[in-house]
């Protein structure tokens, strides 16, 4: 037996973890992991304005630096759009310089879907003169233009601002918009009015270069309405208007929810935290995501996989030791709504004795001369306020008893109606390849043609029903919780040729039953026969249904075949 000492083993290869080097400005990891990183740490996006005011507005697209364009511009609203003529084909293939048009889109962010009719009218004015009349409305209660040049920029930025509305962070790694019920204040049934956390939270954070650069970007949402008409569910953070037993009117904090291609919904922290705190908790959460969000990948930059691998209680536990520096109160989840609508359509009546009107653009599209007769039509009957929605609605406030009859007639001239049919009321889409360079398929005039179809097919339909249309993969007009998502694809049709079409998701809901909608196994479906397809699936929806049972229960009970 030899007594020559024995040769170590080889080491054991081990499987770099999840988690290592993801990053995080608090573990120590400060050196840029990506180009997204690198470009930030260049230079903050905010100091970009100086560089358009003083170089770009007067050189022109060509002068601009590619950093710039394709990065820090997002920080004052700016993304370049898809060139005209580029099949969705492509999308993916062509770099970015092949992509780029020389005109930009603009986002004006709109901060609890606030706005005076001075300020609609401002907004009407761009886009008549800088924008070929284009003015959508988000899902996100902003207001987005399309053809702007940068030449035109400081010209925009001045009447804006002349009026308090601005671009700042519309866009980029930063706090963007933050939500809020459009009834905020005036509701006869409202928990509490968000209206002056918002505002205290804008005056933080919005601008702030403490903030500035942030792992990805942070969605907020406020709201104390019952029927939680912001989407809490699937915003970075929440606060939700509930009643704690003790201690009164107050929100509930939830965090790290989320779409696009990993949907995860918000975890409730427990925690009831009163009004005058909200802008505390806000401020500590962004903190808190900035120094231990994930940098390394863009793919895991959100708030929401950090929730996820931490859990709410470990969030919380930090939130509280390292940012507030105290225990928040435990408190009580948000009731369910008391319906499946949550877009504040239709006349209802306000807590000072007037009414609010709430009516429906066909998919968020209306363009600036319609803004500014909407802006004249509120004047001309006694309201000076209007309000943006999640669900790309708007709302002309404050309007006496009398008003309201001639009020809603003049909408209907206008095409706005506020008693629109299911169809209508439900449907929402994103920008699609006509401007955006992510998208695969047309959304906007497919979505209005789509509301047609069933309208003349399906009179009689009044279930609430949400069709949400997206362009690509990333869920901008929440896909996975709509009663019927169509995400936006190239499809084989029956002569076997490539063609704009639809993969479906069926079921997904927020508020009642939240749930991510069932994808049928194969199931897609032709841009050209998406109408024949949602006729059928409704049809067999009314034929099999159960008493009082919604759209989303009944898919989760239904066969294969009656889906397909």
């Amino acid at each position: 037996m030899s007594d020559s000492p024995k040769k170590p083993a080889a080491p054991t290869r081990r499987k770099a973890g999840r988690h290592r080097g993801e990053g995080q400005w608090a573990a120590g990891h400060f050196t840029p992991l990506n180009p997204n990183e690198q470009v930030k740490k260049d230079d903050d996006g905010l100091n970009v304005r100086t560089r358009i005011e003083t170089i770009y507005a007067h050189r022109g697209f060509e002068a601009i630096d590619g950093q710039d364009l394709r990065g820090r511009m997002r920080w004052w609203g700016l993304y370049t759009q898809r060139r005209p003529g580029i099949d969705g084909g492509k999308t993916a293939v062509l770099e970015p310089e092949e992509l780029d048009d020389e005109y930009f889109m603009l986002r004006v962010r709109i901060d609890g879907g606030q706005l005076t009719t001075v300020q609609l009218r401002v907004i009407a004015e761009i886009s008549q003169e800088f924008a070929r009349g284009t003015a959508d409305i988000t899902d996100r209660q902003n207001v987005q233009y399309h053809w702007i040049r940068i030449e035109d920029m400081p010209e925009i930025w001045r009447r804006l601002e002349a009026v308090g509305l601005s671009t700042a962070e519309a866009c980029g790694d930063t706090p963007r918009v933050i939500i809020g019920s459009p009834v905020a204040g005036i509701a006869e049934d409202e928990i509490i009015d968000g209206t002056p956390a918002i505002e205290e939270i804008h005056r933080r954070v919005v601008g702030n270069k403490a903030y500035s650069n942030l792992p990805r970007k942070f969605k907020t949402a406020v709201s104390g309405s019952p029927l939680l008409d912001v989407a809490h569910e699937v915003n970075d953070v929440a606060f939700v208007g509930v009643v704690h037993p003790e201690l009164g009117p107050g929100f509930d904090v939830w965090v790290g929810g989320g779409l696009s291609t990993n949907p995860r919904f918000g975890a409730r922290l427990g925690a009831w935290v009163p009004l005058e705190e909200v802008a505390d908790v806000h401020e500590g959460i962004v903190g808190l995501f900035r120094d231990y969000g994930y940098r390394r990948l863009r793919t895991r930059a959100r708030i929401k996989f950090l929730v996820a691998d931490w859990g709410p209680e470990k969030f919380r536990q930090v939130l509280e030791d390292e940012y507030l520096l105290r225990r928040m109160a435990d408190g009580p989840a948000p009731a369910q709504p008391p319906h499946a609508w949550r877009d504040h359509v239709g006349v209802h009546r306000q807590k000072d004795g007037r009414y609010y009107v709430g009516f429906a653009p066909k998919v968020g599209r209306v363009d600036g001369t319609t803004l500014a007769k909407i802006a004249d039509l509120a004047e001309a009957h006694g309201s000076q306020r209007v309000r943006t929605t999640v669900q790309q609605k708007m709302l002309i406030l404050d309007v006496a008893e009398e008003q309201v009859a001639p009020l809603t007639e003049g909408l209907a001239a206008l095409g706005l109606t506020a008693a629109p049919s299911s169809f209508r009321r439900g449907t929402m889409a994103c920008t699609g390849i006509e401007f955006c360079k992510l998208a695969i398929v047309e959304t906007k005039g497919r979505g209005a043609w789509l509301i047609e179809e069933l309208e003349r097919r399906l009179p009689g339909f009044d279930e609430p029903i949400t069709i949400n249309i997206n362009g690509c993969p990333n869920s901008c007009a929440r896909i996975q919780v709509a009663d019927i998502g169509l995400k936006g694809q190239l499809v084989t049709d029956d002569d076997g040729r490539q063609v704009e079409g639809f993969q479906v998701h069926l079921g997904g809901a927020l508020g009642l039953d939240p749930a991510f909608g069932r994808k049928v196994r194969g199931l897609k479906v032709t841009a050209e026969g998406l109408a024949d397809y949602v006729e059928r699936v409704l049809r067999a929806y009314q034929d099999q249904r159960e008493d009082g049972e919604r759209f989303a229960q009944w898919v989760a009970r239904a066969d294969e075949g009656a889906l397909s």
